[in-house]
């Protein structure tokens, strides 16, 4: 048997060898790994912010919507019962000052007047015998064939006859004049905007809304009215001037002009009234319509403006995140004036040199660092 040692197991002893160190390696490295993790997890982020100067609000222009009304609008009613015999214009037609719309035709009314003149016929007959009666008795009173009691007796009826003769034509005349309501007439050069009978209708006298026979509307020249609201109402006055635009009319714009104040707020609203007239001599702008006014005098507000992107809504209302002097959040609670879009009004909260955080994180809390970012523009809004 020779004695010649096995060389053929020292490769395989190396290999697990160095098998063994590169597992200890790997299981080292991988320790060291989590531990700089945990170490990152346990050392506090510090959020990047970006900041503002909240400034003065810059003065915007005061955009409000209206409602268009004619200059001049009379609802034409019956003053007397009947039936629409005819009638001569439509929708749509424009009219001149007593031109005739309608007529209505009324048998009980022709009746009345025959009846009272009847009756005044009547009361002049005894009215004329009263007299000539009374006439007679005063010569004979003279003559003293009768007494002064009986002759004073004719006289009073004769008075008591000339009244009621006065009664009766006073009740013809006022037949008559209703007659003349049989005619409806335009009571001012304008439009016709409703027709709401037709021939052979019932027409029953009225005067509540929606019983109108006709609507006569003078559109040459129309009234505006706007509500402004209480912060603004300083700046509008008699005679300025403001843009009206239609959603019927895109890209038109139509110079209106402030004409008079409510002088006194709404409660409801907050708001007063403004009326503005505006000439409609095309005849584009159409009464009861929507518009939007526009005032060209920029109005002033004493509000801080800051981005939309600020703000931080929560169970404790709306706020802003500012930066302290120390580099940390201070959360203040705040009041929005206005809406304008690309900043926001704010009325309460914050004062003109605060650096508010434009971006404010999630869930930041008063005394929370922050990193400021190096770019960060801080000019006033």
């Amino acid at each position: 048997m020779s004695n010649t040692p096995r060389t053929g197991h020292k490769p395989l002893a190396l290999g697990l060898i160095v098998l063994a160190a590169a597992l200890v390696a790997a299981g080292v490295i991988s320790r060291r790994s989590q531990a700089e993790q945990v170490k990152q997890a346990n050392t506090p982020i510090v959020p990047m912010v970006s900041v503002v100067t909240a400034g003065q609000a810059a003065g915007a222009a005061l955009e409000l919507p209206a409602r268009i009304e004619p200059w001049q609008r009379a609802p034409i009613y019956a003053r007397v019962s009947g039936y629409l015999k005819s009638w001569s214009v439509d929708i749509g037609a424009p009219v001149k000052s007593g031109q005739t719309l309608a007529d209505i035709e009324t048998p009980d009314l022709d009746q009345q007047l025959l009846q009272a003149k009847a009756e005044l016929a009547t009361a002049r007959s005894n009215l004329a015998l009263a007299s000539s009666t009374a006439k007679r008795w005063q010569g004979l009173l003279a003559a003293d064939a009768v007494s002064r009691q009986e002759a004073d007796e004719k006289a009073g009826d004769l008075a008591a006859k000339q009244s009621a003769v006065n009664a009766m034509q006073a009740n013809v005349d006022r037949v008559q004049a209703l007659q003349r309501y049989t005619r409806l007439v335009a009571p001012f050069d304008g439009v016709v905007t409703a027709r709401n009978t037709d021939v052979g209708a019932l027409i029953n006298v009225g005067g509540a809304p929606g019983s109108e026979l006709f609507v006569v509307s003078d559109l040459s020249r129309l009234r505006v009215y706007v509500n402004v609201p209480q912060r603004q109402v300083a700046a509008i006055k008699v005679g300025d001037k403001a843009e009206l635009s239609a959603p019927e009319r895109p890209g038109k714009v139509y110079t209106a002009t402030v004409q008079s104040l409510s002088q006194a707020i709404n409660a409801s609203s907050g708001a007063m009234l403004v009326q503005l007239s505006v000439q409609n001599d095309s005849r584009e702008l159409l009464p009861g319509g929507y518009a939007s006014i526009h005032f060209n005098t920029p109005v002033a507000s004493a509000a801080l403006s800051i981005p939309p992107s600020a703000l931080i809504f929560n169970k404790s209302g709306t706020q802003v995140a500012t930066l302290g002097k120390d580099g940390r959040v201070v959360v203040k609670p705040v009041t929005i004036s206005r809406d304008l879009g690309s900043v926001l009004e704010i009325a309460t909260g914050i004062d003109r040199n605060d650096q508010v955080i434009a971006n404010p994180p999630d869930g930041v809390a008063t005394g929370d660092a922050v990193r400021v970012a190096a770019n960060t523009a801080k000019a006033k809004l």
